[in-house]
């Protein structure tokens, strides 16, 4: 967002980017030319100090949290204010994790920012991000954590409409605001209702007293919860929101998608004793979050738009969260938001490069043969063997045999693209593929067990169920889904194809119809 495209006859001044620097200007003419990017601006008296002050002081909170990580796992116990703040291995993990995204996004900004008058602003606002969501994660007291769930949501609301001149901006952030504000009703609600049923005012307190509540009680606050959540993560039919946001500066989109999102799951983690209190209502979690994982992988197929992709692909990433909640493991549920949230980070903080002027040519992709199948098939059997092995999940007849089978079916997707690929030769394909996802499988495995071990002492991080018919439902759902996009199926009806366009559309009052409007902003 933010460009200028203003292209006119031959000879005519080509205008650069608005934002991300010194604008240039050079004449036009037939040549591709390769812009270079000048060097950074010095700071000067007419240069605000804050993108520096506060760039420097995000990456102090980075180091610091690397201690107090380090001083964690050497100590046994949290370290608590009565009352009001209590920091445990969840707390550290995140404070790394939050401090070092947003590390990067400051850096990023401050030439991606540079000259806008918006800069000061911006740069305030991801730095009062920053600062809510490590006080989230640390906060105790009810109060405490409902305010902060609260400002997380209407700072990230302000990141969205962060030029207010721009009539969409201030739309899409109105939008946002309005699911984020509900986010906050939502849990607001259960916690008043778990306060009242336990007679605690801090989450340690009722989550030690849970078990005495009404089941009932429990049921009504783990669904408001769980809804909660649905909306923060923008999960289906909540994710409206997130697909309108695309009027926010790259970096704010980074740092929404790479964290603001994970909410969801980190709540759930936190009350995992009360959203584990019915075995019935973990079936419904998992349905949920396995729904919008595979509406996510379908809305995302009909894109040609690059941020809106990465759109539908967080939300469908955000329901496999969900859904490994569900079945009980909240360890791989933070894993896989960790992991997401470095991929998708880099992911839009390189969209840029995404965009280049080709002429069509023909897919890289043929048809694969009785070696390539038994390749892909063998390497993602392997892949789930190997994960099983490391993690312990998988080898008993539980939920574990499910989250075992996703890793089989995402390492089966990636070697199967990989194999296809025909500018890839057949030694390539067939001989060196398992040698580069069975260590990534082992790496991913890896990850998830030191982050489990980070998370002893926080209730109920693992908690597999029994297998249901349901999770056999769902299992069989995402292999359909899967080989639905491999093959095309979902292109065939025309029906299906124009409800997933529709699906995927942003709020109207978001979406930019003149070239002349654009490029006033």
């Amino acid at each position: 967002m933010g460009e200028d495209n203003r292209h006119q006859s031959a000879g005519v001044v080509v205008e650069a980017p608005r934002w991300g620097g010194v604008r240039t200007s050079q004449p036009m003419t037939d040549q591709t030319e390769t812009e270079t990017v000048g060097q950074f601006p010095n700071t000067s008296p007419s240069t605000p100090l804050a993108p520096v002050v506060l760039t420097r002081l995000v990456w102090a909170l980075f180091v610091a949290s690397l201690g107090a990580l380090v001083a964690r796992l050497w100590t046994e116990g949290g370290w608590t204010v009565a009352g009001l703040v209590a920091v445990d291995g969840l707390t550290v993990l995140l404070w790394v994790v939050v401090s070092f995204f947003s590390g990067i996004v400051h850096s990023y900004s401050r030439r991606y920012m540079a000259g806008s008058e918006h800069l000061t602003r911006f740069f305030a606002r991801l730095s009062v991000f920053t600062l809510v969501v490590m006080g989230l994660v640390a906060a105790d007291h009810v109060a405490l954590f409902g305010a902060a769930w609260l400002a997380m949501g209407l700072v990230m609301a302000d990141l969205i409409g962060t030029v207010r001149g721009w009539p969409q901006a201030r739309t899409a952030a109105t939008l946002a605001r309005r699911y984020f504000l509900a986010s906050s009703a939502l849990l607001g609600a259960a916690l008043v209702t778990l306060s009242w049923a336990t007679g605690a005012t801090t989450i340690s307190a009722i989550l030690a007293n849970v078990a005495a509540a009404p089941e009932w009680v429990s049921l009504v606050a783990a669904g408001l919860l769980v809804l909660a959540a649905m909306v923060q993560s923008a999960l289906v039919p909540f994710h409206t929101w997130l697909l309108s946001s695309m009027t926010a500066p790259t970096p704010a989109s980074a740092l929404m998608h790479a964290g603001f999102v994970n909410a969801g799951g980190i709540l759930l983690l936190r009350f995992a004793p009360v959203v584990t209190v019915d075995s019935t209502f973990m079936l419904l979690v998992v349905a949920v979050g396995a729904a919008s994982a595979l509406l996510g992988k379908l809305l995302k197929a009909v894109q040609s738009d690059v941020k809106r992709k990465l759109g539908c692909s967080t939300t469908g990433q955000m329901g496999f969260m969900i859904a490994q909640a569900g079945l009980g493991f909240f360890g791989a549920a933070i894993t896989h938001l960790i992991l997401h949230g470095f991929y998708k980070a880099y992911l839009f903080l390189s969209t840029g490069s995404q965009v280049e002027h080709t002429s069509p040519k023909k897919s890289a992709t043929g048809t694969t043969t009785l070696l390539g199948g038994v390749v892909t098939l063998l390497t993602a059997v392997a892949g789930g063997v190997l994960f099983a092995l490391v993690t312990g999940k998988g080898t008993h007849v539980d939920s574990g045999l499910l989250l075992t089978g996703l890793i089989s079916l995402t390492t089966l997707h990636a070697t199967w693209t990989t194999v296809r690929n025909t500018d890839l030769q057949a030694t390539v394909r067939y001989g060196v593929v398992p040698l580069i996802f069975l260590p990534a499988v082992a790496v991913y495995a890896g990850v998830y067990t030191a982050v489990t071990t980070v998370l002893a002492g926080v209730p109920l991080v693992t908690v597999p169920t029994d297998l249901t018919p349901v999770h056999g439902v769902v299992a069989v759902a995402f292999l359909a889904a899967y080989v639905a996009i491999e093959t095309g199926l979902y292109r065939r009806s025309h029906r299906l194809y124009v409800a997933l366009v529709n699906a995927s559309q942003p709020a109207t009052g978001t979406v930019l119809t003149s070239t002349e409007e654009y490029n006033e902003h």
